[in-house]
C-alpha cells in the first residue's frame, strides 16, 4: 500500500490515455486484484484546440499546473479527439458473466476551473447557436462553488462522466451502453458505487470526463468539464450477471435505462426497477410496478449523448427491515 493509503496510482499521460473510445484491444496500463484501490488521474481537453493549446490557457489566465502540462502533452501527442480517458485497468480473474463493483472513495479537483461548451448541431437545442460557445468558469474551492458570474455560484458536486468497461468491440465514448461509459449520472459522486457487467477478460476499466457539477439532462452536452483525481476500489463478483448498469448511494438504489429513444430508455428503467424489487425485496411483479409508480423517481440522466439515459431512484428509506450495511454513510 502506498503512502496515501491506496494500492496503486495511475497517472494521465499520452501513454496511459485514449481519446474518444473504449476498446478491448488497448493494452492494460495497470493490473490489479479484486479488493484493491487505485488512484486515477484524469484531465479534460474541453475547449483546448490542437492548433494552439497553450494559447487557450494564456487567454483565460489559467496557470500551467502539472495537470495543465499533462493536457498540453496529451493534446499534442494523442491524435484522436473526444473524451480523454485514463486506462484501462485490468482486474485479475474478471471474465464475461461476472459483475464489477466500483466504489468511488474520493474525488479531488486538480485545477480551480471548468469549461462549458455548446456546439452547433448538438445538445437538446441543436439550432440555438451557429458558433461554438465556450465559457471558462473559475472555482472557489474554499467555498466549494463554481463562480458562473458575479451573481451566480454553482455548488460543486464532482463525479466522473465516464466510467466504463470495455465492450467486445471498440466503441465510441460518446454514447453510453451496457458497458457503462458516458453515463453522465451525477449521483456517481463520492460515496457512490457503480455496478457493471464484465464483457471481456480483465474487465478493462476506463474513466475520465470529470465534471464539477451537472444538471440532470446535461442539455447543452457539457457539465462543468474539469480535471479530477479519483480513488476507486474494485470488487469482483464472480458469476453475478447484470443486464444493465446499476448504482447505489447511502440513500438510494439506482436503476438505469439506455436507448436512442428516450421513451424506450424509460421503459427499460421501469423494467429494471421491477426486476430489482422482485429479486431483492421479494415483491410480486405487479406490487413492484405499483411501488415504482408510487415511490421511485425516474429522472432524465442525459438527453444529448445519442443513447439517452433515464435513471430510477429507489429510496432505501422505504424498506423498514433493511439492514444498513452500505460501506459509505450519509453525511
Amino acid at each position: 500500500m502506498l503512502k496515501n493509503g491506496v494500492d496503486h496510482i495511475l497517472r494521465s499521460t499520452p501513454e496511459t490515455v485514449v481519446r474518444g473510445y473504449l476498446s478491448p484491444f488497448v493494452k492494460p496500463k495497470l493490473y490489479i486484484k479484486s479488493g484493491e484501490t487505485v488512484q486515477i488521474d484524469t484531465v479534460t481537453g474541453a475547449g483546448v484546440p490542437k492548433e494552439d493549446p497553450e494559447g487557450f490557457f494564456n487567454e483565460n489566465g489559467i496557470p500551467f499546473s502539472d495537470s495543465v502540462k499533462e493536457i498540453l502533452d496529451i493534446v499534442t501527442k494523442v491524435e484522436e479527439m473526444g473524451h480523454v480517458l485514463t486506462g484501462p485497468v485490468y482486474i485479475e480473474d474478471a471474465v464475461p458473466g461476472d459483475m464489477l463493483e466500483i466504489r468511488v472513495l474520493d474525488l479531488q479537483f486538480r485545477d480551480p476551473y471548468a469549461v462549458n461548451r455548446a456546439r452547433p448541431g448538438v445538445g437538446a437545442l441543436p439550432d440555438i447557436t451557429e458558433i461554438t460557445y465556450t465559457k471558462v468558469i473559475p472555482y472557489d474551492l474554499e467555498k466549494n462553488v463554481a463562480m458562473f458570474n458575479k451573481n451566480i455560484d454553482i455548488p460543486l458536486v464532482p463525479f466522473m462522466g465516464v466510467m466504463g468497461l470495455a465492450a467486445t468491440e471498440q466503441v465510441s465514448s460518446g454514447p453510453p451502453g451496457r458497458f457503462g461509459g458516458n453515463l453522465d449520472l451525477k449521483e456517481l459522486t463520492i460515496g457512490s458505487t457503480l455496478f457493471l457487467p464484465v464483457q471481456v477478460e480483465g474487465g478493462l476499466f476506463f474513466t475520465g470526463d470529470g465534471h464539477g457539477a451537472q444538471g440532470d439532462g446535461e442539455v447543452n452536452i457539457n457539465g462543468l468539464e474539469t480535471s479530477l483525481t479519483g480513488i476507486f476500489e474494485f470488487i469482483l463478483h464472480k458469476g453475478r450477471s447484470l443486464k444493465w448498469p446499476m448504482a447505489e448511494t447511502p440513500s438510494h438504489y439506482i436503476v438505469m435505462g439506455l436507448d436512442t429513444d428516450l421513451n424506450i430508455a424509460a421503459q427499460i428503467a421501469v423494467e429494471e426497477s421491477i426486476d430489482f424489487l422482485t429479486a431483492r425485496m421479494d415483491l410480486s411483479t405487479m406490487d413492484a410496478y405499483a411501488l415504482s409508480s408510487l415511490a421511485v423517481d425516474f429522472e432524465v440522466t442525459q438527453m444529448v449523448d445519442g443513447v439517452k439515459g433515464i435513471h430510477g431512484m429507489i429510496p432505501k428509506s422505504l424498506f423498514k427491515n433493511l439492514k444498513d450495511t452500505y460501506w459509505a454513510k450519509t453525511n
